[in-house]
């Protein structure tokens, strides 16, 4: 039928559109400098490096889970380091992308999902340091490469949902970005991620468990240390999945309520 084959070709003309654009702005970040994409690999390993010359070498931290410190930190920055870059950079889709926004044609809710996958670009990359990391001490992820893909995926939706709401609030209120700054700091440390969350007391551990961010940073460890599926804590699972789907509605719906304002405000 002729409109349902238009309708198969606009969806694609999108489709391309979106990883255009996600390819231009990862390539964005980087333009200008001598080391251009590798800074992106550099500032974060740098990072997990400091954490673990601090944690491992200065405090003298243990083994977790019968694995060296470091093989425990990477399979947590990792993740982390994606969702933080994810949703930050999601923040900013409506503003950066202000002269699409003003385009009547063009559907603007796709410009966060560009931020999303212009940061699994390197979320990949890194995926792949952490397999020869694992691999060179001796541990291999083998089928849990899925575990991994599954993790990224939760991440992805997840900052997706939130973006949608702090890309819309960011259109009016300019400050957004640095308290989702702010906002990510605290996380960072209330999610059990430089510390096993086995630390706090078992009464209080249901509390930590309340934090989405919890399952997937866990699983995710857990997938490559242990060799868990991800369908191991299933009751972490529906929890995750029930509050990301509620903030993506609540999303989506405050964008669309909100979408009509931003070409006079942008």
């Amino acid at each position: 039928m002729p409109g349902r084959s238009s309708c198969k070709r606009v969806e694609r003309e999108l489709i391309s559109q979106v990883l255009s654009l996600a390819a231009s702005d990862f390539k964005s970040r980087f333009s200008g400098s001598y080391l251009g994409i590798f800074w992106g690999v550099i500032q974060p390993l740098s990072t997990i490096i400091l954490f673990w010359f601090v944690f491992q070498v200065g405090f003298r931290s243990n083994p977790v889970d019968d694995v060296p410190f470091i093989l425990w930190l990477s399979a947590g920055m990792i993740p982390w380091n994606f969702f933080y870059d994810a949703w930050y950079g999601g923040t900013s889709a409506f503003t950066s992308y202000s002269y699409i926004v003003k385009k009547v044609v063009f559907r603007i809710e796709v410009l966060p999902l560009v931020k999303i996958l212009s940061s699994f670009i390197l979320n990949v990359v890194f995926n792949v340091i952490l397999l020869v990391i694992f691999g060179i001490y001796g541990r291999f992820a083998g089928v849990h490469i899925l575990d991994m893909a599954y993790f990224s995926f939760c991440f992805a939706v997840l900052a997706l949902a939130l973006s949608y709401i702090t890309a819309t609030l960011n259109v009016f209120m300019k400050d957004i970005g640095q308290f989702i700054g702010i906002i990510l700091q605290i996380l960072m440390w209330m999610t059990p991620m430089m510390w096993p969350y086995t630390m706090v007391a078992e009464q209080d551990a249901w509390l930590y468990k309340l934090n989405p961010l919890h399952y997937v940073i866990n699983g995710y460890r857990e997938s490559l240390i242990q060799g868990k599926w991800f369908f191991y804590h299933w009751v972490q699972m529906l929890w995750f999945w029930g509050v990301t789907l509620v903030l993506l509605v609540v999303g989506r719906g405050l964008m669309h309520r909100m979408k009509g304002h931003f070409a006079d405000v942008l």
